[in-house]
């Protein structure tokens, strides 16, 4: 029975990951989500900007330029100095980002101007259905604008191929241009005059509503397509001289699906890393899902989801700000004044640096060490480098590997071959700014930062079981272990 329980729930782990992915199409919308999610569970959310009042045994969560979010919940028997366990993720992914001057027009074709954002492969982002979401700020009135979230649905643009008629050598090796050719059209620019001039020659608005549109302050949109502004202006229900400005990106249409011929797969976009900002939370949130969770907890149980990792986490909201030193300090300083007892809980602190982790290719089998070939259902790879690219040591490996051990739960480890330059994660960066212990895993993954990934149901499962243990075990396998006498 307790079998058959667990794999109803490991089913409603991937099916709700799926509908976060579906939901997900920009980090603004990833944080959006996550907020919905922590909300529904009974978290209260907090400011920044204000001082904070935080009781134990309850549970809050802050976002930062809303591409960020920090969620936490206090043990009951919490007391200041005693440590954090935390889960670190990011929301970002690699992207084409809509230029603050988009608008482009040649060759009789309306394209959107667009800037490579991260590592991407681009190539994969050619004859895909691609549209546009983000956030776009807006004026309401006069004084007054707000913040809002916009995506369309359908598909509105696409990076065609060249034919391969007109370069016959481009099987020999095709090197993207990502200036020149990664330029999304929108329109023929002959259908979008036909439907301006149709729009124009519309029904003339009542006296009021003239008078209203004159005393607006209107907004110079030269910068961007006017057929994009009207399509965004539609969606969210304003006009396109209301749009001040925006941060836009391009996103693929397909949805995200679980398939392969056995239905081990899922197959999506984002993959790196929203599967692991959903499998963290949700592990968090049914951690402390009731009072009676958090009973016997002496620490602080946290999941920090930063923008800005593909770009080396240099930003306001990135790994590499004092996000996390100052939730530390913050909730620290709610229960005390002694400023000594925040070094005191770092130093008892731990962070799961959690970022997808590279599977074992089957046409590509030479690009693994020997030793070290995670594969899709082996569970959640426990990555080392001894430059610290990752901030694996021996006591932080073997703390993420006993909890493993103890709820039967499969591990596997990652090194970079030494003749292959090695990528990192926000754990160095955390680890290093800090000063907090560290540990970087992820689950196996193939075709890492295409417009389309692949992972395998089971490793969510896994991931989802062992953050949800880490959480629960971690206050007390930590006490049990001495290294600084």
């Amino acid at each position: 029975m307790a079998k058959e329980e667990q794999h109803i729930e490991g089913n409603d782990v991937v099916s709700d990951l799926i509908n976060f992915l579906n939901s997900s199409p920009t980090a603004f919308h990833a944080v959006d989500e996550a907020k919905k999610l922590l909300k529904e569970s009974g978290f209260v959310q907090v400011s920044e900007s204000d001082n904070w009042n935080l009781e134990a045994g309850k549970r809050y969560f802050f976002t930062r330029n809303y591409s960020t979010i920090v969620a936490f919940a206090i043990g009951k028997k919490y007391v200041p100095g005693n440590g954090f366990c935390i889960v670190g993720a990011h929301t970002d992914s690699p992207c084409l980002k809509l230029k603050p001057i988009s608008k482009v027009t040649k060759g009789g074709y309306l394209e959107v101007g667009v800037q490579t954002y991260g590592g991407g492969l681009w190539h994969t982002w050619f004859d895909r259905d691609l549209t546009v979401a983000g956030r776009v700020i807006i004026r309401e009135g006069k004084d007054a604008f707000s913040h809002k979230l916009v995506r369309i649905e359908e598909p509105i643009m696409r990076i065609p191929n060249l034919a391969i008629h007109l370069d016959r050598g481009v099987n020999d090796g095709f090197k993207v241009n990502t200036h020149s050719h990664l330029i999304p059209i929108l329109a023929t620019a002959i259908k979008a005059e036909l439907n301006k001039a149709v729009s124009e020659n519309g029904p003339v608005e009542s006296g009021a509503d003239e008078k209203k549109s004159n005393e607006r302050t209107k907004t110079d949109n030269s910068r961007h397509q006017s057929l994009l502004l009207q399509l965004l202006a539609t969606r969210l229900g304003c006009e396109p001289d209301d749009i001040c400005d925006f941060e836009l990106q391009a996103c693929d249409t397909q949805p995200s699906t679980v398939a392969g011929a056995m239905k081990e797969f899922i197959f999506s976009g984002r993959l790196d890393n929203l599967c692991m900002s959903f499998c963290s939370l949700k592990a968090m949130i049914d951690a402390t899902a009731s009072e009676s969770t958090l009973e016997e907890e002496t620490g602080v149980r946290m999941v920090a989801l930063f923008d800005h990792e593909e770009i080396g986490s240099n930003s306001a909201q990135g790994a590499g700000s004092p996000v996390m030193f100052d939730a530390l300090s913050q909730i620290t300083n709610s229960f005390t004044s002694d400023s000594k007892l925040l070094q005191i809980a770092i130093r008892r602190s731990f962070l799961v640096s959690a970022d997808m982790a590279h599977a074992l290719h089957p046409n590509y089998m030479d690009k693994h060490d020997e030793n070290h070939q995670p594969k899709l259902h082996g569970g959640l790879v426990i990555k080392h480098n001894a430059n610290q690219r990752y901030a694996t040591n021996a006591v932080t490996s073997f703390i993420f590997r006993e909890i493993a051990a103890k709820h039967n739960l499969p591990v596997q480890d990652f090194v970079v071959r030494n003749d292959m330059p090695c990528g990192s994660t926000i754990g160095p960066i955390l680890a290093s700014g800090v000063g907090i212990r560290t540990v970087d895993v992820g689950a196996p993954q193939l075709s890492m930062h295409s417009i389309r990934e692949m992972s395998a149901v089971d490793d969510v499962k896994h991931s989802y079981e062992h953050f949800r243990a880490y959480f629960q075990e971690f206050s007390c396998l930590d006490a049990k272990i001495t290294v600084d006498i």
